[in-house]
């Protein structure tokens, strides 16, 4: 028998259950239904489990594409469905929306929320083995949309247009609902440290993320005016776009950048910086270290691209830069670096933006009302 009120939040690392979606889940446990998380085991399982929250392991690869491997995966999913029985399963990242889609129509769930969180270097790469993969992708997401109850959530309108034109869904069946929101409460406005104005760019150390970027614009901006560039975060494993530790290391001792490596209290790296950038090559979701740097009332230089665009408004909390552009990002850089009133400005129209259309608690409202139109056109 199908639980009506059980929920399977579903993701390809606990990491990003842990990061993007405990405000959700715990949103929904307050709101009486019942969250089940389902993904790989990893680091931050037992900080779910301690939430209160109820996990299920589920066996699969982030960058794998071995058949067998992943058809074993799917059939775990399958499982899974059958033994949990559903009313609703909430699919974040490409595997956990393609494999859970198929896994879902098998096994009739009721009801099916697939979420694009940006479409990444798959779908905008050029090279024979991209467009291959990217193919194969499609089809997946093609088949991912034929369950009967489905719906898609993107977090910016370009990707839901590029969805649109390759007729992966239909219009009526997508929502947008602009990322995953960001705590008001927790990331406040901060004064600005004394000292020598700090740079931050919060993300994965990948070279997609404009890691390499703004090494290259570090010279140029220090040309400019006097500042400190700090990269926040440490390498991905298993992703082929990873900066290496050796290559990071070499950075810090060429006085290029300084590496803080992860941090787990975001927070206190918005209060040690006076400007957040995001060099990004390719088209972000909606990204959340954006949200809370805004949230934080600090100024952010990011790159002209799908998912960035929705938080900065050039000119108003922020400058947007051509992406891949060393020379642009140095500039604009170097513009808030030197002008502490205008940084002072635009961390205040940050920090309203996000009140008006980021809090978790929008987010969050925003996204069990979808729940809601799908289960109530499964009955």
């Amino acid at each position: 028998m199908v639980d009506m009120k059980r929920i399977l939040l579903v993701a390809n690392t606990d990491w990003y259950l842990y990061n993007f979606r405990l405000s959700l889940a715990l949103y929904l446990v307050e709101q009486g239904l019942e969250v089940v998380l389902v993904s790989p085991a990893g680091e931050y399982t037992r900080a779910l489990q301690e939430k209160g929250l109820r996990w299920v392991e589920w066996r699969v690869g982030r960058q794998t594409l071995v058949p067998w491997k992943e058809l074993r995966s799917a059939l775990q999913l399958l499982q899974i469905y059958h033994q949990e029985k559903p009313a609703l399963v909430h699919h974040c990242t490409a595997k956990a929306v393609t494999y859970g889609s198929l896994a879902a129509i098998l096994s009739r769930v009721p009801g099916v929320i697939n979420n694009i969180t940006g479409l990444g270097t798959m779908f905008i790469r050029q090279d024979a083995k991209t467009r291959v993969v990217r193919q194969m992708m499609q089809g997946l997401y093609w088949l991912a949309s034929r369950h009967p109850n489905c719906a898609t959530i993107f977090e910016n309108p370009a990707d839901r247009e590029y969805f649109l034109s390759k007729r992966l869904t239909s219009p009526e069946r997508t929502w947008l609902i602009e990322g995953v929101g960001v705590d008001v409460d927790t990331f406040v406005p901060l004064l600005e440290p004394a000292g020598v104005p700090v740079v931050v760019l919060p993300a994965r150390m990948l070279w997609d993320k404009g890691v390499g970027v703004l090494v290259e614009a570090s010279p140029l901006l220090k040309k400019k005016a006097q500042a400190r560039l700090a990269l926040v975060g440490k390498p991905d494993e298993g992703n082929p776009g990873t900066v290496d530790e050796p290559t990071l290391h070499r950075w810090v001792e060429e006085g290029a950048v300084e590496w803080w490596g992860w941090q787990a209290d975001m927070k206190s790296v918005y209060a040690r910086c006076h400007i957040v950038t995001l060099p990004s090559s390719y088209g972000e979701g909606v990204p959340t270290s954006l949200l809370e740097a805004a949230a934080s009332g600090r100024p952010i230089v990011a790159s002209d691209i799908p998912g960035c665009r929705e938080v900065v408004v050039q000119g108003e909390n922020g400058l947007l830069v051509p992406p891949g552009n060393a020379e642009a990002l140095a500039d604009a850089l170097a513009i808030l670096v030197l002008d502490a009133d205008l940084r002072s400005k635009m961390g205040n129209a940050g920090r309203q933006r996000v009140l008006e259309r980021f809090s978790k608690d929008r987010i969050n409202a925003a996204t069990l009302a979808v729940y809601h139109k799908v289960l109530g056109a499964s009955h």
